[in-house]
């Protein structure tokens, strides 16, 4: 076989507001979290919530386009790759990391966050930040329903990363 693909597709809700950056070169970077939820029904009839947390960076006009539109429960389609980085820690503790580097984005349901029925339609986003056309998946995602795991909350700076 030639070649190989490395392919993820999310739509969840953002756990915190987009934290964006400027480099020094003037780009910019945004990370944010978003759950996706597993439900179904266990052995013994009852119903089971299976949240599971992913790390997003946006790179250039997806991430100013994040700052400009994402809030806190926003519901968003998202298409990239995963990404694994590995570094040293500030106790000099080599850790690793993965991430959903996107480099496509739809903004699902109105301003308000809710889903499709909540608002506008939302937008189609390229890497560039450029609005394109087309269909991206539409449907209401499960709300969060477990907390933001303190590791990936927003403002916890002890992974020593360069922005």
């Amino acid at each position: 076989m030639a070649g190989s693909v490395n392919k993820v597709i999310l739509i969840g809700n953002l756990g915190s507001d987009p934290e964006v950056r400027y480099l020094e070169s003037g780009s910019a970077v945004a990370k944010f979290n978003i759950a996706t939820t597993e439900t179904y029904t266990n052995k013994n009839g009852e119903r089971v919530d299976n949240t599971e947390w992913h790390r997003i960076e946006l790179w250039e006009g997806l991430a100013k386009v994040a700052e400009k539109y994402l809030k806190k429960g926003n519901q968003v389609y998202i298409e990239g790759r995963i990404r694994t980085d590995t570094w040293t820690d500030k106790e000099g503790q080599q850790r690793t990391g993965v991430t959903i580097r996107a480099n496509s984005m739809t903004l699902l349901g109105g301003p308000s966050g809710g889903g499709p029925t909540g608002g506008s339609s939302g937008g189609d986003y390229n890497q560039s930040g450029y609005q394109q056309s087309g269909n991206a998946p539409r449907g209401n995602a499960p709300r969060p329903s477990d907390p933001i795991p303190p590791s990936m909350a927003a403002g916890n700076d002890d992974d020593d990363l360069p922005f």
